[in-house]
């Protein structure tokens, strides 16, 4: 759209990886660099945690020297807007605000503390619910230190926007749903190999890890010796080795990460979010939505998503709806794929970059 953009990014896992030709494209036209930061922690540092008052997750964000370049970048260019990505950025929200004039934005990706509460409600152990309740609540503590101290806040979804009002937000707040480009998700069902199940996301993040533990526990025997005999495929980045356990030669395959996502996600019918903890809106559904997939999901998992249950995605909350809707979509293929056609046009009618843009533009004119 013409403004000039800067992009810093914390580069947590060193992913150096080849950039394709819409890589470069984007880059030629912003200032990108990348700072390695280590997240580490030992055992060391998490029993000294249990002492403080913040949260190891957060603070393990802080690096001093990147907070240095940062500033030095601030005082070379004289920004007008400064948007914060999520709220383990914020820890820098002091630093900038003392050294630059802009305005500054937070984008809500998830409200932190609400994943660490719903992950603590899945827990049986007692040690483990309280350890989660913990962070919960220290995170709360700390998002409500930070969320006034922005000038405005972008959110995903209404959900999101209602419970920042609730926690006293008084700054403007704009929902701006996830806008992805169209052009660069192009659908051929000739090459999708039906019926197939599959699940692509990041298992570092622990609700799609836990989602994904859920499944496999309660549907492996379905899928293998059950009425569900449909070939099953996990893929994404950080699996862990225990989930090679879950392995079936021939009907369950845990893939690991995937050369190129968008050919794994046209290859298979079927994508299950089987999302039972987190918030914010799910990327990889909106992916998957606009790769024309029929999608079963859990409600927390479609979260931000104007869905019509039945008719562009299927929802389902426990191990009997995710039976019945698998069951559905393996024997009813005509249904299936209707649903995928209409999850497509819903993209194309609310998650168009281009459109988002324009809103997310109007918001910062508002705001400065």
């Amino acid at each position: 759209m013409g403004h000039e953009v800067s992009l810093v990014a914390l580069d947590a896992k060193k992913n150096h990886h080849d950039f394709s030709a819409d890589d470069n494209d984007l880059l030629s036209k912003i200032n990108y660099r990348a700072f390695d930061i280590n997240i580490g922690v030992s055992v060391f540092d998490v029993a000294v945690n249990l002492l403080s008052k913040t949260s190891f997750n957060i603070d393990r964000y802080y690096n001093a020297e990147f907070e240095r370049m940062l500033i030095l970048e601030l005082k070379k260019n004289n920004y007008d807007i400064i948007q914060f990505e999520g709220l383990l950025v914020s820890l820098y929200l002091g630093a900038v605000r003392k050294n630059s004039k802009a305005k500054l934005i937070y984008r809500l990706h998830n409200i932190e503390n609400q994943v660490w509460q719903r992950l603590s409600m899945q827990k049986s152990d007692p040690f483990k619910k309280s350890y989660l309740k913990m962070h919960a609540k220290r995170i709360k503590n700390y998002e409500l230190k930070q969320l006034n101290n922005f000038d405005g806040i972008a959110v995903f979804t209404t959900q999101d926007k209602g419970t920042l009002l609730e926690y006293g937000v008084k700054i403007p707040i704009a929902i701006l749903p996830l806008g992805i480009n169209i052009d660069h998700y192009k659908p051929d069902v000739s090459k999708t190999d039906y019926p197939t199940l599959f699940f692509l996301g990041s298992l570092d993040w622990l609700p799609n890890r836990e989602g994904m533990e859920w499944f496999l526990e309660n549907f492996v025997h379905d899928l293998t010796e059950g009425d569900l005999r449909v070939r099953f495929y996990v893929a994404g980045n950080d699996i862990p080795d225990s989930f090679d356990d879950f392995e079936v030669m021939g009907k369950i395959f845990i893939q690991g990460e995937v050369d190129d996502a968008l050919e794994f996600i046209n290859s298979k019918a079927i994508m299950i979010v089987p999302l039972l903890s987190g918030g914010g809106m799910r990327v990889k559904i909106v992916e998957g939505m606009a790769m024309q997939k029929c999608i079963i999901s859990t409600n927390l998992g479609a979260e931000g998503i104007h869905f019509e249950d039945g008719v562009n995605m299927l929802i389902a909350n426990n191990q009997e709806e995710f039976y019945d809707a698998i069951y559905r979509c393996i024997t009813d293929e005509e249904y299936c794929k209707q649903i995928g056609v209409n999850a497509r046009k819903l993209i194309e009618e609310q998650h168009d970059a281009n459109k988002v843009t324009l809103n997310l533009v109007e918001f910062y004119k508002a705001v400065v």
